[in-house]
């Protein structure tokens, strides 16, 4: 076999990494619709951290390797860490419940800083690789990058459900800016 039949590792690892945050928004989105658990304002910047990583690494997989889509990635995880430790701050006093329900002992913005923290360091892994050729056309990086364009519009539209065109609530409990459009439009 050639050394061009399988993906580099740096094209390898960006897969991963976007394939990883995918997990993340879609499983964020189980725990909104399917436990009806709505995200904080604190939750949604996290959700634009998170997105801005995945946007840096489908750029590298589209266009190929090039440092200000690192350099975005990194921004992006450096984002979601300091959100996700706001809210971990906001909740760390004794008897404090924390805001939802915990995932696996954790809060979802505890995993959230922790899967910041862990692109971070893949992020920072993946620039120093030898070759970093990463572009790909394959069926499944295709695939990864339409899911993650997916999950980035559904994320935009379920926001806009949820806070309208004005700022979020502190502690959402209805669909405000459906409820706003159902009062104006009469639907």
């Amino acid at each position: 076999m050639s050394k061009h039949s399988f993906p580099s590792l740096a094209a390898l690892g960006n897969q991963l990494c976007l394939l990883a945050i995918i997990g993340v928004l879609s499983y964020a989105f189980v725990d909104q619709f399917y436990f009806g658990e709505l995200p904080c304002p604190l939750c949604l910047l996290q959700r634009v951290g998170f997105v801005v990583i995945g946007s840096a690494i489908a750029l590298n997989i589209r266009c190929g390797a090039h440092s200000a889509h690192y350099g975005w990635g990194i921004f992006g995880g450096l984002v979601g860490m300091m959100v996700s430790l706001r809210q971990i701050l906001l909740h760390i006093a004794p008897g404090d419940p924390g805001y939802g329900s915990p995932f696996l002992g954790l809060h979802f913005y505890t995993w959230g800083f922790i899967g910041a923290l862990g692109l971070l360091g893949g992020q920072a892994i993946l620039l120093m690789l030898p070759n970093r050729e990463v572009r790909s056309r394959s069926w499944f990086a295709n695939a990864l990058i339409l899911i993650f364009m997916l999950l980035v519009f559904a994320n935009l539209l379920s926001t806009l459900l949820e806070c309208g065109m004005g700022p979020c609530a502190d502690n959402p409990i209805a669909y405000d800016g459906l409820i706003a459009l159902r009062t104006r439009f009469g639907f």
